[in-house]
């Protein structure tokens, strides 16, 4: 399967128990992917901006997660695109996970039947 899927790049961070699911998925079938930890390696605004782009800023910020919690309400407060950017790259965490980078798109979050979908030529 992996030979017809080039240029799979998976970002995210290593110790997130969604990532597992998402790897586990892609190994179980036999999909290969290069692996981004944006925690340990960072990310680059030009990627921030296109899955901004592709998804909207609400849907890259991960607003659930702890790292967004605990932030001071001032700095939750009147987001934009811009901000939430800007906070994205400050604390890599707050992005949403694991962003599945395919050759035409991105894919965010993890759901089986979404990565079955994209990567199953036959669909």
């Amino acid at each position: 399967m992996s030979e017809g899927t080039p240029g799979l790049r998976l970002y995210g961070i290593k110790a997130c128990d969604t990532m597992k699911k998402a790897r586990t998925w892609l190994d179980e079938h036999g999909f290969a992917y290069d692996f981004h930890d944006y925690k340990a390696a960072g990310i680059d605004r030009a990627h921030l901006q296109a899955w901004c782009r592709e998804h909207g800023w609400q849907t890259v910020l991960n607003r659930a997660g702890t790292t967004f919690r605990k932030l001071d309400e001032s700095q939750k407060a009147d987001l934009d695109e811009a901000r939430a950017i800007e906070l994205m790259l400050a604390q890599p965490s707050m992005i949403k996970r694991p962003v599945l980078e395919l050759h035409d798109r991105t894919l965010i979050g993890f759901k089986p039947d979404q990565y079955a979908a994209a990567l199953n030529p036959s669909n």
